[in-house]
């Protein structure tokens, strides 16, 4: 049996636990393979979102993708990087919550992924919710309980 206090965080909107999009890194359709490397590269991620013009989300992108696409049979191809499209490597099968989700549902999906995407009700991208921050608030709610 789930006791109140318990629910009462389960029921929990999302939205008080974003990390906002502007300190996101992200990425944006119809930027070069090199580009998108360069963000990896220079931020740490394992991954960013990929953003539309209008800011909406498209997917997501790996540093494992992009050296996946300059693999070739002897040698890694560099010289592609400056050909290859953020499109045509990305990941846009995504999971992903909507700021009205609730805490619960996040709790549900981030056992699979480091972060997830959040997107707005126009499904503009709104910031991520990150494994950290989720668990930061299962222990601060675990010590309160005590």
């Amino acid at each position: 049996m789930i006791s109140t206090n318990t629910r009462e965080l389960l029921d929990t909107p999302i939205s008080d636990f974003i990390i906002s999009s502007e300190k996101v890194a992200h990425v944006q359709i119809g930027n070069s393979a090199e580009h998108a490397l360069l963000v990896l590269t220079k931020t740490g991620y394992s991954s960013v979102p990929v953003l539309d013009i209008k800011y909406r989300l498209q997917g997501l992108l790996s540093m494992k993708m992009i050296t996946e696409s300059i693999l070739g049979l002897e040698r890694i191809e560099y010289e592609k990087l400056t050909n290859i499209k953020v499109d045509d490597v990305m990941d846009n099968n995504v999971t992903f919550l909507k700021i009205t989700d609730t805490f619960q549902k996040a709790l549900d999906l981030v056992i699979n992924h480091a972060f997830l995407c959040v997107v707005d009700e126009e499904g503009t991208f709104a910031g991520i919710l990150t494994r950290r921050v989720i668990l930061k608030q299962l222990k601060k709610y675990i010590y309160q309980v005590d």
